[in-house]
Formats: structure tokens, sequence, C-alpha cells
């Protein structure tokens, strides 16, 4: 195995491998476990000298076994292990096709004609790895110039601040209709039977102890007259369930419980059992209010 896998191929095979599964079964998060946990790294450290240890190890004693093997036992271990990637076609066409031709064993052939000082110099042509990769730099140069500097595409950082624009704008839309980015200043009054029934579920959970069932007030203020403590309206009532009431009385903030989905929904509810006069209401408490076209409008008196 070792014969038809190199070195070179076997190590960096089976260390990301490790790696790669220590990814796998730790979870990270969004970094990666050698770097979230310094532990992970260092066994990945102490891992490759290891592995490296081993495989020096291994080699050394391959070599010296080889050499205490008689010319029947090389020959016979040859034929067995004959094959390796090394010794394919392809690999061997790919060598050339990167590394080029193999060195002129006699320096005279390549040695140019020049002569510092005594100091000649062999004419090595470039791998043709190292002059594919020159060419491709002269392509993309030529690209880039004609795509930025003549057809003047955007660069960078002019591509960062479309971005950055096209996302405050996504953002701000997404705020206008997500159930969730709701607040005092965009709450407006639901009617439909869901939305009232979703209220009434809430109001039945957290509010019943102390306004009643039927909204009129115990502990706290009776929510079907024309009074109001904080202001009446869906955009104070709705700012007065999400923040609490007067400080050191009153109502607790209730942002922290329920969604502002839900707090429209639950003032929303409110908001509908005005007018409805139950049996036994508590005494009007705060000022009279009523709604203006604008929706916020106070229009208040003393009780």
């Amino acid at each position: 195995m070792k014969k038809l896998i190199p070195v070179y191929v076997r190590f960096p095979l089976i260390f990301f491998s490790v790696m790669l599964a220590l990814e796998y079964f730790i979870d990270s998060g969004d970094k990666p476990a050698f770097i979230k946990y310094p532990m992970v790294g260092l066994f990945l450290l102490v891992f490759a000298f290891l592995l490296i240890a081993f495989e020096i190890t291994s080699s050394a004693v391959d070599k010296v076994t080889y050499h205490l093997m008689t010319d029947a036992q090389r020959k016979e271990l040859e034929t067995a292990t004959g094959w390796s990637i090394e010794s394919s076609k392809a690999y061997q066409t790919i060598k050339r096709w990167m590394i080029g031709r193999k060195r002129e064993e006699n320096d005279e052939a390549i040695m140019m004609e020049h002569n510092y000082d005594g100091i000649r110099e062999l004419d090595n042509k470039l791998p043709p790895w190292w002059v594919y990769l020159f060419y491709v730099t002269i392509i993309f140069s030529a690209i880039y110039l004609v795509r930025y500097e003549i057809l003047g595409a955007d660069g960078q950082e002019e591509e960062l601040r479309k971005e950055m624009a096209a996302a405050r704008i996504a953002v701000e839309e997404y705020k206008k209709t997500a159930p969730d980015q709701m607040d005092a200043e965009k709450a407006t009054v639901l009617t439909d039977d869901a939305s009232l029934a979703a209220g009434k579920a809430i109001y039945d959970a957290n509010c019943m102890a102390c306004h009643k069932a039927d909204g009129g007030g115990q502990i706290g203020p009776n929510l079907t007259d024309d009074h109001w403590i904080l202001g009446g309206g869906i955009k104070n009532i709705f700012h007065t369930i999400a923040n609490g009431g007067r400080d050191g009385k009153g109502m607790v903030a209730w942002n922290a419980t329920l969604k502002p989905t839900q707090i429209q929904q639950v003032s929303s509810y409110i908001i509908s059992l005005h007018g409805t006069n139950p049996k036994d209401a508590k005494a009007p408490e705060g000022e009279i209010w009523q709604e203006a076209a604008s929706d916020s409008t106070k229009v208040a008196a003393a009780n």
C-alpha cells in the first residue's frame, strides 16, 4: 500500500481526513473546530507530528530492510509491488506537463556562453507550471484592464456601497410587513375574527386576573369605559402593555413575555371591549380619551 500511494499523497490524505472528521462530529458553529477549541488544534498538531515521525521511521525501516535483502529477495519484492502511482502513465504524463523534461546529466550541454569572473550559468528552462501560471496572470490582467478601466465596471468599494444600500432598503421593506417588527408607532387596530380570538386568548391568560374576564376592572382599571390613565387608542395601549404602567405601581412590562404581534392582538381585543358596559364595572380612572382622525390625538378632561 505504501508503494502504491506515495507519502506526499498519503500524509495529507490521512491528516485532512482526521481534521474533517473532527469538524463533522464537533459542533463549533460558524468557526472551524481547531480555532474555536484550542485543544482540537493542539490535537491536530500532535497528530501531524506523530504522523510525520511514523512516516520517517517507517521509511528508514524500509530502507534498512531493503538493504539487508538478497538480490533474489529484492527482485521478488519489486515484482510483487511493481505498480505504483508514480509508475503509471497518467502520472508520468502529468509530471512531464507540469515539470517538463528531465535535467541534462551533462551540464556542459546546457551551459551558457556568458562568463562573469569565472561564473557561468546553466540554461535551465523554467518549469511549465510556472510558465502556465505566468500566462494566466497576463490573461487575467488583460481581462481586468478591459473590465474595470475601459468598460468601467464597479470596483470592490462601489460594489460594497451598492450592496449595503440594497441591504438597507431590503431591511426597511421587511420591517414594514414583518409582524414581529411591529412597534407602537406602526400598530393598527386588528378587526378580523382570527386576530381578536388570538387577542382574547392572550388576555384570558395574562390580563384577566387584574382586569376581570369582561374587562370591567378589578386590581387594574376598567378597560371598557372612556377613561384611560396612560391614554387610549391602539398606539398608547400597545406602548403601555409593552413597557408597563406607571413607575412603582401599575402593570408590569410585557415586552419580554409577549411578541409584538401578540401585543398588537391583545391591544386590539381590549379596544373591542369598549362600550360593553360589564356588570359591576370598576369606577372610571384617568382621563377621558377620544380617538381623533389621526388616531393619536387626545382630547382629555379632568375626571
